[in-house]
């Protein structure tokens, strides 16, 4: 089979193309062949060394994948060849990615694709919307009525949560920095779209919040978060989620935070067990079969094309020099 693979970690040009053995499913695992994959930040991550993890020799790049069960190992009773399925969650842990064109997976990882979603749409979802799901339900324990926040609404998570938000009843608010973006945020049902760049923006926030009440549950994507900034505007027992920041050492006031009895919540989506993710991908099922979750696909390439693809991620998320709204999606 053909694979995406890099032997020693390093830029983007680490990543060869080349055929490798096909694998072989073990006990509970499933053989895939894979439709599409989809190019996640944590995957430049785990290329360039930043972060650093025993890698399997070599190893094949990637967490997302759909496609169709090729073959069943012993002990597998949910899926049988020719089911579509989805999964995230590969590539770390000692397990090898999905950048190939057939690839091992464990059962428990694995979902089934609603009959109107293409693998395209289902590995562009996977690993962004059980990050969304995650901290929505499992840690935010969101509810209809109540009053979100999440900063970057047009990027692969944030886009993620305000459809998720929208769907399950709340009020949600949330930012963009181009005229295109702002449109695709209104889109999605945003009530109300910020432009980060204009100083009118916490005018505009506080008048929101004058006539509906205080933010229930804030989603921070920033690496660098301003909490003096987010804890005044926090409803009584309101939740601040935090998925970002590995070096940020933020100034936090004390005070005004535990007086309002709020919580501080800190998430990794790896960190979740395989329980907990089949609970949060039954949801996705339901909002991408309903359309209530239409993720948003920005580049589609090749597999030939993974260095690329990496270059483009990276620009967009670290270099902050991309336009680029939506996932890389890449077909073998």
């Amino acid at each position: 089979m053909r694979a995406a693979f890099i032997t020693q970690t390093g830029t983007p040009d680490r990543i060869q193309i080349d055929q490798l053995p096909d694998p072989t499913p073990g006990p509970g695992e499933v053989l895939v062949q894979v439709g599409a994959v989809a190019v996640n930040p944590i995957d430049t991550y785990i290329r360039s060394g930043a972060i650093a993890m025993t890698l399997p020799q070599p190893y094949i790049l990637g967490c997302d994948l759909a496609g169709t069960v090729l073959e069943t190992g012993p002990d597998v009773s949910d899926f049988r060849p020719g089911d579509r399925v989805w999964g995230t969650n590969q590539g770390i842990a000692g397990r090898q990615g999905t950048f190939s064109e057939r690839a091992v997976v464990s059962a428990e990882w694995l979902y089934p694709i609603p009959e109107n979603v293409d693998f395209e749409q289902a590995a562009a979802a996977a690993l962004v919307s059980i990050t969304a799901g995650l901290g929505l339900c499992l840690h935010g324990k969101l509810q209809a009525g109540e009053i979100l926040f999440v900063n970057g609404g047009s990027g692969g998570v944030g886009s993620t949560v305000v459809q998720l938000a929208k769907a399950a009843g709340a009020v949600v608010i949330t930012t963009a920095g181009s005229e295109d973006k702002l449109a695709y945020c209104r889109s999605l049902g945003a009530d109300l779209v910020l432009d980060y760049r204009t100083p009118e923006m916490d005018q505009q926030l506080g008048e929101f919040l004058a006539e509906r009440g205080k933010i229930n549950l804030w989603w921070e994507t920033l690496r660098e978060p301003n909490l003096p900034r987010t804890i005044p505007l926090m409803a009584k027992r309101g939740r601040i989620l935090l998925m970002a920041g590995r070096e940020a050492q933020p100034v936090f006031p004390l005070g005004a935070f535990y007086t309002n009895d709020l919580s501080l919540l800190g998430f990794a989506m790896f960190n979740a067990s395989p329980e907990e993710q089949r609970a949060v991908a039954a949801r996705i099922n339901a909002a991408l079969a309903s359309g209530d979750l239409v993720p948003l696909i920005g580049l589609r390439l090749p597999l030939e094309e993974a260095a690329q693809a990496h270059r483009c991620q990276e620009e967009k998320t670290l270099l902050k020099t991309s336009p680029l709204s939506g996932k890389i999606v890449l077909t073998p």
